[in-house]
């Protein structure tokens, strides 16, 4: 027998009836609830050990592990120990530098800055900077004026007839659903008081990414959310005439993402209300399927192909696709279709592995796709020496904090950068953690 199932014989059939016993005496024998309630701690230690052998018989008869039909009762410590982990780590243990995904001096200064403090550094560095893999940028003495055009670029190629006008730092994809109405709305509003845009997500347009004005990119995945067929394919007519609102400056094809690159995704029917399936153009209450792949194209050249179709459909909007580079071969397919159907998109939106707005498979996430730097500092050699990165921009996202990520990002070859948990943050996200309970604090 186990020492702690001896403790809990002890307390069961020892302590327990003691207690009973010492709290008969001290009330005199008397029945009254009266006479009881005016021996407390007598009272709270009876009680405390009836639960003890009332929980510790069921656990060690009924409990679903090992580990709590062993040690009855005092199991529950180490669930307990392992919930509140989280919170202790983040908040008593970890030192400023060592949180991932975002330390503690990343969140501060994003918080900060959100709300408009003071976010400037006092008494030095606290970085270990002769530390390998230490990372830094070298400065000039002639130090260049800023301007403010300096900070937008143009987007849109030799064929695009509606180019726009781009800020150098723009909101990632999170769709409605997988982030609240009220959360896309303030996004939306920041987008529009920052003159930066914001993409949807593959959720498709939500009235809440209209609600304030702000720029959007409108991205299109597997699914086709918001102009699909009743068989998943893309309805021509819906997205001509979505993608003419205004508000809609270019649009997005998303291939793959960061967090869980050649991965699908299933919305389960019980998730699809109405205001979903409005949104999305989809039936109320049955399951949508989001496949890996998309059902409109197949090859390098079919993916051209698409994106002169939506050019044409979008009325000579940007269009671009994301994705997150895996095999580099297969990139540089991508780059001999363009050179031989003469069709470029306009940009390239290239995710890092080290992405991920949401939840996703522990090995997609960890272990699948190439880092945003590697992967950026690839793609934009590989359209230099096919001679056309004059007609296409990249997009980089990928865990970008502070303003020494976009330059870092930049510096490799970006020319524009997005973030996502930053903007999380920004309106409110503690980095949880939570993301895949449905239980996000926030």
């Amino acid at each position: 027998m186990l020492p702690a199932v001896r403790l809990y014989w002890f307390i069961t059939l020892v302590a327990l009836p003691l207690s009973a016993a010492w709290l008969i005496v001290v009330s005199s024998g008397s029945p009254s609830l009266n006479e009881i309630f005016n021996h407390p701690f007598q009272l709270v230690l009876f009680l405390l050990l009836l639960g003890y052998a009332i929980l510790g018989f069921w656990e060690m008869r009924n409990a679903p592990n090992n580990l709590r039909r062993n040690y009855p009762v005092l199991a529950n410590i180490r669930y307990l120990l392992e919930y509140i982990r989280p919170e202790i780590q983040q908040y008593v243990i970890a030192s400023n530098a060592s949180e991932r995904p975002f330390n503690r001096e990343q969140r501060d200064i994003i918080y900060r800055r959100s709300k408009g403090l003071n976010d400037t550094l006092p008494f030095g560095t606290q970085r270990d900077i002769l530390e390998q893999g230490y990372r830094s940028l070298n400065h000039s003495i002639s130090v260049t004026e800023v301007k403010k055009e300096h900070g937008r670029i143009t987007i849109g190629g030799p064929q695009c007839t509606r180019p726009y006008s781009s800020s150098r730092l723009n909101i990632s994809g999170m769709s409605f659903g997988a982030i609240s109405a009220n959360a896309i709305a303030a996004l939306n509003k920041g987008a529009a008081l920052g003159g930066f845009a914001q993409n949807t997500g593959e959720g498709s347009i939500s009235e809440y990414h209209l609600a304030h004005g702000g720029d959007l990119v409108w991205q299109l995945g597997t699914g086709y959310f918001g102009c699909r067929t009743p068989d998943g394919r893309l309805d021509d007519e819906t997205f001509a005439n979505k993608s003419h609102l205004e508000q809609v400056k270019m649009i997005e094809v998303k291939i793959s993402q960061g967090a869980k690159p050649s991965h699908g995704g299933v919305l389960p029917g019980a998730k699809v209300t109405e205001e979903i399936a409005r949104i999305r153009t989809v039936e109320v209450g049955k399951t949508v399927e989001s496949p890996a792949c998309h059902p409109e194209f197949s090859t390098p050249t079919e993916l051209m192909e698409f994106i002169m179709r939506l050019r044409k459909l979008s009325g000579g909007k940007p269009i671009g696709f994301k994705l997150c580079l895996g095999r580099k071969s297969e990139f540089m397919g991508m780059v001999k279709a363009m050179l031989e159907t003469e069709v470029y998109p306009d940009f390239i939106t290239v995710d890092g592995a080290e992405g991920g707005t949401g939840a996703a498979p522990v090995e997609f996430s960890n272990r699948l796709g190439t880092p945003c730097l590697e992967a950026t500092f690839f793609i934009d050699q590989v359209l230099i020496g096919a001679g056309i990165s004059d007609k296409i921009r990249i997009i980089s996202a990928g865990k970008t904090a502070t303003g020494y990520d976009l330059l870092e990002k930049i510096a490799v070859g970006a020319n524009v950068v997005n973030a996502g948990r930053s903007m999380m943050m920004a309106i409110g996200c503690v980095q949880a953690q939570s993301c895949n309970t449905n239980h996000c604090p926030t």
